[in-house]
């Protein structure tokens, strides 16, 4: 499992955190997908690292500005 962090400018509350997620939706086969507007920021938790020139053209696509990717190994967290 890959942990993708994607930084994005241009988010100002939840329904654009919301349009960012349905359209990485629709490029992507994710297990996990989460936006934030504070953070200016969305993090993709996929099976297989992501092609950045197509995360950056969706991203432009919505209207928000891509500025960076980073990608790193994902450990599920557990709970005891």
């Amino acid at each position: 499992m890959i942990k993708t962090t994607i930084k994005i400018d241009g988010m100002a509350c939840g329904m654009c955190e919301a349009h960012v997620n349905d359209a990485l939706r629709k490029v992507i086969k994710a297990k996990k997908i989460t936006s934030s507007h504070k953070k200016k920021e969305a993090v993709v938790v996929s099976e297989n690292e992501l092609n950045e020139e197509e995360i950056k053209k969706v991203i432009n696509d919505t209207g928000y500005t891509y500025i960076s990717m980073t990608s790193e190994p994902y450990k599920k967290k557990f709970f005891f």
